[in-house]
């Protein structure tokens, strides 16, 4: 339902509809600086800002609706549907022995430290570029990269910031991607125009977090070599087949959750035929009450914090949306004063940005802004369909991807949280995700395309705009 068909009215109009978010950024903040911060943690600073909003609703039983909208958010379904795949094909691969495969290949190629973050960041671009899903991307890919970049000498923050980074590039790029469709269709662009312009832009970026992470990658400690020697399986490496298995399935463009299905029981035979898993280990009669039933329960298990954290942000950000916070925002930039094209690319960056800041997905962002602001503007300085979608869409990848209250950072968050307990090793706190290499390096790119005219295309071949 959209914004207008839902009005929450709010004791002290903007300020009352903001206290939840509020509430919930200073309970992530003091919990990450206190070093205490975790999803199961996070649970109580989102409940905490649920309870507190509900007595600045002016009717409360709107609140409670509009809170159960953003629960039940068909996006957020998918991705709760998703973790429950990912978090059991996580728990396969790792008992299959693939982290023993990877350390066997990081050992016997010499792909360690900074070099490893630099691969892990290859793969998670390729594996959002061709299945167009970021958080898919996070989930899938993080309970496997992760603790094998750390055994392998990798920085913890930035082996999991090159998952988060690869994931957004991904989401910008992908001709399938929500925010690359929702981007073209907004401003009547072809998705081939869109895509072709849009790529210098998002290489660039990529470029340069690469740089980013070759040079800042390696400052991990790598498992003595005595430890690694012992945890060697070349057997291990087999089980890459079954997530070659999950990215060829979604890039055939299967459903997310549908190549994970196939994903996990590729995981689950090939485990069995090299000797690693057996049947019983998968799902088997706990021998005594209360017991774990095998892996499938461990893996479900293992994504519950994360589930729960996403579904209470989804209800933070719906309340958000639904009190008219967004709609005063853009009534006010709507009046802000734009001569030039310089100007009019500036304010479709900035109103973009600021649309996608409390809104936890990214698209949603951009149908609130497309249609309304960023056309009628690009169109009076006479800019191309495909150059109006590409600042929307980049503008959209920046900031979202750094905000922990976005569902995209919580899944990420929660994929590596996971894992690192899985492994007992070391986790990042959900704060470094407001260093992603590459949406930083990507706002740097816009602001540089926006001021200089770099890769603008008018509607009209030989027209050229004030200021430009």
């Amino acid at each position: 339902m959209s914004e207008q068909e839902h009005k929450l009215e709010m004791y002290g109009g903007i300020f009352g509809g903001l206290i939840p978010l509020l509430v919930l950024i200073i309970g992530l903040v003091w919990l990450s600086v206190a070093q205490r911060g975790g999803t199961k943690p996070f649970w109580a600073c989102a409940w905490i800002a649920l309870a507190v909003g509900l007595f600045f609703a002016k009717n409360k039983q709107d609140y409670c609706l509009a809170a159960m909208r953003g629960i039940g958010d068909k996006t957020g379904i998918v991705i709760v549907t998703a973790w429950l795949f990912a978090g059991v094909f996580g728990s396969l691969m790792a008992a299959g022995g693939l982290v023993k495969g990877l350390l066997w290949i990081g050992m016997t190629t010499g792909a360690q430290g900074s070099i490893f973050v630099c691969l892990v960041f290859l793969a998670a671009m390729l594996f959002a570029l061709g299945t167009g899903t970021s958080t898919g991307t996070c989930i899938a890919l993080s309970p496997v990269l992760y603790p094998a970049g750390v055994f392998l000498g990798a920085d913890p923050a930035m082996c999991a910031l090159a998952i988060l980074s690869g994931a957004a590039f991904g989401d910008n790029l992908a001709p399938i991607s929500d925010t690359t469709i929702v981007s073209a269709y907004t401003q009547g662009a072809t998705m081939r125009d869109v895509v072709k312009s849009r790529f210098p832009l998002s290489v660039s970026a990529a470029a340069i977090a690469m740089v980013i992470f070759f040079i800042f990658g390696g400052n991990g400690h790598a498992a003595s070599l005595p430890e690694i020697q012992a945890n060697l399986d070349p057997k291990g490496a087999a089980m890459l087949l079954a997530l070659a298995v999950v990215v060829i399935s979604a890039l055939r463009g299967r459903h997310i959750i549908e190549s994970l299905i196939y994903g996990n029981v590729a995981a689950a035979v090939i485990g069995i035929a090299i000797g690693n898993l057996v049947p019983t280990s998968i799902f088997g009669i706990p021998a005594k009450s209360g017991a774990s039933t095998g892996i499938v329960q461990n893996g479900i298990e293992g994504v519950v914090g994360a589930i729960i954290f996403a579904i209470l942000i989804l209800a933070v950000t719906q309340i958000l949306v639904e009190c008219g916070i967004m709609r005063r925002v853009l009534e006010i930039a709507h009046k802000s004063f734009v001569s030039t094209v310089r100007q009019a690319e500036f304010f479709i960056i900035g109103v973009t940005i600021l649309a996608s800041i409390p809104i936890s997905a990214n698209a949603p962002a951009e149908l609130l802004v497309g249609p309304s602001l960023v056309k009628p503007t690009g169109e009076k300085f006479g800019l191309a369909a495909a150059r109006r979608a590409n600042l929307m869409d980049c503008a959209v990848c920046t900031v979202f991807f750094i905000l922990p209250w976005h569902i995209a950072v919580a899944a990420w968050y929660g994929a590596v949280h996971s894992a690192a307990e899985a492994y007992g090793i070391a986790a990042p706190s959900i704060s470094a995700a407001l260093y992603n290499p590459y949406s930083w390096a990507l706002l740097a790119v816009l602001t540089f395309s926006a001021f200089t005219g770099w890769n603008r295309k008018f509607a009209n071949a030989g027209e050229k705009g004030e200021g430009a």
